[in-house]
């Protein structure tokens, strides 16, 4: 049985995704088969960085942002969305960990590595002297 669906949203921001409102006869979804899973990432500000917040089922990508919205992005801050289908997602194996190795040798991050400190200690014991050796009761 095949029947016209028609998408309608009084919500301006799902009306600005351009989603036609007139759809293809949905066929709907064969007994046993599965959605497409879609990762959410979902930003709280503007220039902050996206988070992953969750996943979402839908039959496309067009549908899968609209219910990363409303899911997501309707009780907290959201400025913005990536959907991203899962798919599409890759990542280096395990066995591919000594990628990431690196020296453990890292002084040069660390500020003890750097003689600053004695500097201004010893510039300050500099102006300590200074001021006593100008104080009125130096004068006397």
């Amino acid at each position: 049985m095949s029947r016209t669906v028609t998408l309608q949203s009084l919500d301006p921001r799902v009306s600005r995704l351009g989603i036609p409102t007139e759809q293809q006869p949905f066929e709907g979804v064969p007994e046993g088969s599965h959605l497409q899973t879609f990762e959410v990432f979902h930003q709280t500000k503007s220039g902050a960085r996206h988070i992953h917040v969750g996943s979402v089922h839908a039959p496309n990508a067009e549908m899968a942002m609209v219910f990363a919205k409303e899911q997501y992005a309707r009780r907290s801050e959201c400025v913005n969305l990536w959907v991203v289908k899962t798919s599409e997602i890759i990542t280096f194996s395990p066995e591919d960990a000594d990628l990431f190795a690196t020296t453990t040798e890292k002084t040069y991050r660390d500020a003890s590595g750097y003689k600053v400190m004695q500097k201004i200690l010893a510039w300050k014991q500099r102006l300590q002297q200074q001021a006593e050796q100008n104080s009125p009761s130096n004068s006397e």
